[in-house]
């Protein structure tokens, strides 16, 4: 007879049962027990006391991130369980540091009355993130298979396109950015705005995943060999055309390089994943950079509409031709960065106001200043986890449409950590795109964290352990059954093969499980254009 589960060894396939809600619980409270010692150093140095309101920050966000882990443990149990503490750290960071920065340019003995710690640009980045967390619930709780998505595809493409185009469209009264009037990114309607751009993405991601699926055969097809990389056909550049087009005419008309650089880089770097063909990585970086240069010579000769982004490169390529007015900024990150070394000046300890827009695109200078590059590269690395643990799911999960949108998301997360830190540091010129979960403002905020939400929700499919089917031994037939024709040893019921595993029909028309057990995510669009079909529209 089997040896039952229960008796097994401890080791082996005990260890792999463990729960990772336990060990996700674990790393979550380290993270806020991180988050509340900088809260408490950057008081401690900016009034030098705790003030009577400093526990209400670190108490909201551990309730907030428990929240989310309780919605992990109901919604997605197998989901990956490093994912929602990194997340949390770099999130809680950038609400500790926004604090500081509100503490900074407030009178002490106002804050040390006991000022709300809702009030402010850390106030507002702490509403923000209860909010964020509350979609990330929703996600978990309306999307339980990953795999429906594919079913909206073309609705999602459609939106995206729309939320991307649109504050182009509008008046610059009600569309223009606060902090440069010349990019056109916004939707404001009296206290509430909202960047549809962030929406955007998530949208164009969904469908840029189901429409590769269907088409990546005809997109591997080669073409002619140059320099021993096969080119695909001609008649197959349309796809990636039209997206370079699209990203040309945010650049045009919104003058957002960040978000035309995100557009086309996503669908280049998906199209890649889809058909394992560097070609096509070339083509797309010789679309940027073609489109990237040609908008330079005009917005340097004739102006109009390539105005901002020749200035943008000018300002990168000089920045000390202007330094109290163009230059001033990235010189003054730049400077912040050095002041802060290898330890850092200690947290609260810096002048990193100094930066105008230091809680917005160049938090990770204003940080840096008062961490140091150890502290910088720690940062960093937690990014790097997020994005490799993403880079992970995809290569986990069964489903070609959930490897290609897990590793969509995960490549565009860290597109966009590359963007802003080769910004702040000089590397490239400066976007206007966000650090990730860390950098004040909403919308951007709350994408990500859908963004996460998808990841989680992927991860929880690709973890899942598939159960063996249970055998058990035949029981000894009754005198005379054979004669009466009850059942015999060997006789097959329906539904059940001849080991005596019963099977079921999975979810989505994919192969059955047996009794006890979950059918193994993800073999539905895994195993061809037929099985594909059927989480089509």
């Amino acid at each position: 007879m089997p040896v039952p589960p229960s008796s097994r060894s401890s080791t082996g396939r005990g260890r792999a049962s463990r729960n990772p809600r336990n060990a996700e619980l674990g790393l979550l409270l380290l993270a806020m027990g991180v988050i509340a010692g900088f809260s408490a150093t950057v008081e401690l140095q900016l009034l030098d006391t705790l003030s009577a309101s400093f526990w209400v920050q670190p108490a909201v966000l551990t309730v907030t991130f428990l929240v989310a882990h309780v919605a992990l443990r109901i919604f997605a149990p197998y989901a990956d369980p490093v994912l929602l503490p990194a997340v949390a750290l770099l999130n809680g960071v950038g609400v500790a540091f926004l604090r500081r920065l509100d503490l900074g340019v407030t009178n002490p003995d106002d804050v040390g009355e006991g000022a709300s710690p809702f009030s402010g640009i850390g106030g507002s980045q702490l509403i923000w993130t209860a909010v964020s967390i509350a979609g990330v619930v929703g996600v978990l709780w309306l999307v339980r298979d990953h795999r429906l998505i594919s079913r909206y595809a073309w609705t999602l493409g459609l939106v995206g396109i729309v939320l991307m185009i649109i504050p182009g469209l509008l008046p610059a009264s009600i569309s223009a950015s606060e902090y440069d009037e010349s990019a056109k990114l916004w939707i404001r309607i009296g206290p509430f705005s909202i960047q549809p751009g962030e929406f955007a993405k998530l949208a164009l991601l969904c469908f840029f995943a189901y429409y590769l699926v269907r088409k990546r055969e005809v997109l591997s097809l080669a073409g002619k060999r140059f320099l021993g990389i096969d080119f695909p056909r001609g008649r197959d550049l349309g796809p990636v055309v039209v997206v370079w087009l699209l990203s040309l005419l945010v650049l045009v008309m919104q003058f957002d390089l960040g978000m035309s650089l995100m557009y086309l880089g996503m669908f280049v770097a998906m199209l890649y994943i889809a058909t394992e063909r560097i070609s096509w990585m070339i083509i797309g970086f010789l679309l940027f950079t073609g489109g990237a240069v040609l908008a330079y010579v005009l917005g340097s000769t004739i102006g109009g509409p390539f105005y901002n982004f020749s200035w943008r490169v000018d300002v990168w390529l000089d920045p000390f031709a202007d330094p109290t007015g163009a230059g001033y900024q990235p010189l003054q990150s730049l400077l912040g960065l050095g002041t802060g070394g290898l330890f850092g000046t200690g947290p609260g300890a810096g002048q990193p106001t100094q930066v105008p827009e230091v809680h917005n695109d160049f938090i990770f200078a204003g940080i840096g200043e008062e961490i140091g590059l150890f502290g910088l590269t720690a940062l960093l690395m937690v990014l790097l986890v997020v994005v490799t643990r993403g880079i992970r799911i995809g290569l986990a999960v069964r489903d070609s449409f959930g490897k290609l949108l897990a590793g969509g998301l995960a490549f565009t997360l860290g597109l966009q950590i590359f963007v802003i830190l080769g910004g702040v540091t000089g590397l490239i010129p400066l976007t206007g795109l966000t650090t990730p979960l860390m950098s004040a403002g909403g919308s951007a905020l709350m994408s990500n964290w859908i963004l996460v939400a998808l990841l989680l929700r992927i991860s929880d499919a690709a973890r899942q352990p598939a159960t063996p089917p249970v055998v058990s031994s035949p029981m000894p037939a009754r005198p005379g059954a054979e004669r009466s024709g009850a059942e015999r040893p060997g006789a097959e019921r329906p539904g059940a093969d001849r080991s005596g595993a019963q099977h079921h029909p999975a979810p989505g028309g994919g192969q059955g499980a047996p009794d006890g057990g979950a059918a193994p995510p993800g073999r539905g669009l895994a195993d061809g254009q037929a099985a594909q079909k059927g989480w089509s529209e």
